[in-house]
């Protein structure tokens, strides 16, 4: 070989050209390469060579793939000169570009960043190597890729006859290195190699190394291919010795033979049976090393498992019926006499349809849904109905549910593919006609795997479950006997076509009586029994139970009181361990010694009458609460704020409060001017909780009044209602819970919307004796009804405010008496027990429950 000099590097005189930076792919001299071009640089680089007239772009790789915007230092130094030869712009906005290698540069300075790269290089300038190394090393090369070509088969004969007929190491040492080599760095090594020689030896290493791969392959591929041959031939010769043992009455007992046997024995719709047929035959014909002969077993379980036709027999009695419903459930009067009554029906139907009757819907009507706070015993009523009509018991939780397959299952396409939780519980009950419970459908989620309360409309609708479709079992299977029952918190929450395909019913929360009577005829017998002690070793009289209710729990249900009661069960146990004979009688003085300090105030504090302040109140999926509402006024420019984590609902509510006060100013006493020199500032306290709903409206607009005009809002009432802007009364969702509320608050005068009154029927006939309810069609009829007569040092017909200069004295009296009212405060009352963020009424009823009760006198001067 002639002695060679590394290829010397000249100084390109000609001006910056554009550099397009490569994702994972190098360009090389005397090559073209296909370019995809997406990024907003790359895109303006391809644009700017192709408006210059030799249409010469700098082509580099990027050191890593991952970097989305390349700045210099992550660009590797030598690149590619090459030619546009053509560009293809396609929808998208990318571009698909041919380009054609010219010669190695060295990139020397980058000039611009912005909007693309642009650079000056410097160009090698590669000489000719001959001699007879060079000729050697050469044909080395040309043999080895035809050898590769042979294995890979990667190349087209046409390819082949054109790399074969390059003679001089430069070209084809740069050909070989883009089409065979496809390691980026490795690319970028060859195109950093400026020697020819040295560059076609390392080729020449790299292909030696893919055919010793490529020959290994060949050779598993071939091993793997004798061992499938043999595996059928077993195959075969296995069948053939079964054909012969049955012709000489040997047994030839296997497993496709013990599921026809099963098959047998089971009775099963016609349909189904042609498919566990087919399925046991595919078992047999399948080889017993293939993966799918545990999927075909599976789903061959699955049918024969399933109550196809199996029911259990149902007895109703009324009088058997309400006394199970009596000895698990205190109260709920109302809702026990709808249960029985609804199943009354339900057996009557049954019996029409035995004595040959036609019924449209035969399971029509079999769908019942609990509606009430937790705790109030949704879940318990619904095994007593079981237990009540000799049923099996099924129960799925729907709480965080979000994808449909949990209710249609998956197709058996999916590796561990299983049935519905539906079908799960058939299968486990054993039965086709359960009483199954669908726990906290009002929990459903949705997401992109499928909206499951959609897939339950199939099963909750008489008029379709008779043929539910499991996408695991592709069968049709009949749900039409299953007696469904559904429980939930809050109405509003459930899909309006599920809720239109069930009766539902509302469980209030309980009374005081209620409570103390659920704690000793069924909780403590059930939490001693629990905490392994005898009924005569904790004795609890009603009177205790009455302050563990009022001192230590305020919720609607009595799951918190059980809770309690299990609390002094531990610390009685741990005193029976240290003395056995111990037997503790709970007292009113000792209860402190098991439940520590009380929790609650039960004797609420004498209502006081405030200016500024009204009490409301709302619903939450916990029950009733009550819902304070406060306004102060200030010197300002008629801003109004409002604070309390309020939704954009309540917000709503205040402003249409505060416009209509405002066309009404004159008739209120107040100057109709107010707001240009007047800020108000609306609170409802407990701020770290949200609040929603318009069932506060004429509570806020009480509350505003009151403070506008100085007149003091009644201490002893408390107000629900959604207010217009011309002063209408709206009706509201939750009377009942809401009524219970205040009733426990010692509130005696409550302002409902005339449109509620009819509502009134539901509520205990004891709380009605109590409470003054005051029925209202407007505003002007709750302002006469909860404000009083202005304080006398006000002058009654003078509005409020009425100058600048007169009204900063009143605003400054007004800061004295509320320091004087914040002396004589004497403490606040907790109210509501645990509190969660809530739901406000029949639309909107997520309002938060609160636990205080604010009452202030403020000073008359």
């Amino acid at each position: 070989m002639n002695e060679q000099e590394r290829p010397e590097i000249v100084q390109d005189n000609h001006d910056a050209y554009p550099l397009v930076a490569l994702k994972n792919l190098v360009a090389f001299p005397h090559n073209r390469l296909a370019l995809p071009i997406a990024r907003e640089k790359s895109v303006r680089a391809i644009e700017e060579a192709m408006m210059r007239p030799d249409r010469l772009l700098i082509a580099a790789t990027q050191r890593s793939a991952e970097i989305d915007d390349p700045q210099p230092q992550d660009i590797y130094d030598i690149g590619t000169l090459v030619e546009v030869s053509t560009m293809h712009r396609q929808q998208d906005g990318s571009l698909q570009v041919l380009v054609r290698g010219i010669n190695r540069v060295h990139v020397d300075e980058y000039q611009e960043a912005e909007p693309f790269l642009r650079v000056l290089v410097s160009s090698t300038t590669e000489t000719q190597v001959k001699g007879p190394q060079a000729d050697a090393l050469v044909r080395h090369a040309t043999s080895l890729f035809e050898r590769y070509a042979q294995l890979s088969r990667r190349f087209s004969v046409e390819d082949i006859n054109s790399i074969v007929a390059l003679k001089t190491a430069t070209r084809l040492s740069d050909t070989l290195a883009a089409h065979i080599v496809t390691d980026m760095q490795q690319q970028q090594d060859l195109l950093e190699t400026f020697d020819p020689l040295e560059r076609l030896e390392k080729i020449c290493v790299i292909i030696g190394n893919e055919i010793e791969i490529l020959e290994l392959e060949t050779t598993i591929r071939s091993r793997v291919r004798s061992q499938v041959d043999r595996t059928q031939k077993e195959f075969y010769l296995r069948e053939q010795l079964r054909a012969i043992q049955e012709e000489l009455g040997m047994e030839t007992s296997s497993e496709a033979d013990e599921l026809r046997l099963k098959l047998k024995e089971k009775s099963l719709p016609a349909e189904v049976g042609i498919r566990v047929h087919k399925e046991i035959d595919r078992l047999e014909r399948t080889p017993s090393q293939s993966a799918e002969v545990a999927v075909i077993r599976s789903y061959i379980d699955w049918l024969l498992a399933l109550p196809w036709t199996e029911r259990s027999d149902e007895i109703f009695d009324i009088e058997h019926t309400r006394r199970i419903l009596e000895e698990d459930h205190y109260g709920l009067e109302p809702v026990k006499e709808r249960i029985i009554d609804f199943l009354a029906v339900r057996q009557l139907r049954q019996q029409f349809v035995s004595r040959g009757g036609q019924v449209r819907g035969e399971g029509q009507g079999q769908i019942l849904c609990f509606i009430g706070p937790p705790g109030v015993g949704k879940t318990s009523l619904a095994y007593s109905i079981a237990r009540a009509l000799g049923r099996k018991f099924a129960r799925i939780s729907l709480g965080g549910v979000h994808d449909e397959a949990e209710i249609r299952g998956h197709r058996r396409t999916y590796v561990g593919a299983l049935p519905g939780r539906i079908i799960q519980s058939m299968k486990t009950v054993g039965v086709r006609n359960p009483v199954f419970l669908l726990d906290e459908i009002d929990k459903l989620s949705s997401e992109y795997r499928g909206d499951p309360a959609s897939a339950l409309l199939e099963v909750l609708d008489p008029e379709q479950n008779s043929t539910f479709v499991d996408h695991y079992l592709d069968l049709p299977f009949d749900l039409s006997e299953v007696f469904f029952i559904c429980t939930g918190n809050v109405k509003y929450q459930i899909p309006r076509p599920l809720a239109d395909r069930m009766d539902i019913i509302e469980l209030p929360g309980y009374m005081l009586d209620e409570k103390i009577n659920i704690g000793t005829r069924h909780l403590l017998p059930k939490v001693l029994s629990e905490h392994g002690l005898a009924p005569d070793q904790l004795k609890v009289s009603q009177a205790v139970m009455q302050h563990i209710v009022t001192d230590y729990t305020r919720e609607a249900g009595v799951r918190n009181l059980e809770r309690q009661l299990a609390h002094i069960c531990r610390k009685v146990a741990r005193r029976v361990l240290e003395k056995p004979n111990t037997h503790v009688k709970l007292t009113a003085n000792t209860l402190k010694q098991y439940l520590g300090i009380p929790r609650y105030n039960a004797t609420p504090p004498q209502q006081r009458m405030l200016i500024g302040s009204a009490m409301g109140l709302a619903v939450t999926e916990n029950g009733g609460i009550l819902l304070p509402v406060e306004v102060v006024t200030m010197v300002g420019k008629g801003d109004l704020q409002v604070t309390g984590q309020l939704g954009d609902v309540m917000r709503e509510s205040a402003l249409a409060a505060l416009s209509y006060i405002r066309t009404r100013a004159t008739e209120l006493n107040i100057d109709p001017n107010f707001q240009d020199m007047t800020d108000l500032h609306i609170h409802l306290p407990e701020g770290a909780i949200p609040k929603d709903g318009p069932s506060a409206g004429i509570t806020i607009a009480t509350a505003l009044i009151s403070a506008l005009t100085r007149r003091p809002v009644r201490g002893d009432v408390a107000m629900t209602g959604e207010v217009t802007l011309l002063g209408s009364v709206l009706a509201i969702g939750g009377l009942k819970e809401k009524v219970l509320a205040a009733q426990q608050a010692n509130i005696t005068t409550i302002i409902i919307p005339a449109e509620n009154k009819k509502d009134l029927a539901e509520i205990p006939a004891k709380i009605r004796q109590r409470v003054n309810f005051v029925i209202v069609d407007t505003m002007d009829q709750v302002v006469e009804a909860a404000l009083l007569p202005p304080e006398p040092q006000e002058e009654p017909n003078e509005p409020f405010p009425l100058r600048l200069e007169e009204r900063v004295p009143l605003v400054h009296d007004n800061n004295l008496r509320r320091s004087g009212m914040a002396q004589e405060q004497q403490g606040e009352r907790d109210a509501e027990g645990e509190q969660q963020s809530g739901q406000s009424d029949q639309h909107d009823e997520s309002l938060p429950p609160h636990s205080r009760i604010r009452a202030r006198q403020e000073e008359v001067d």
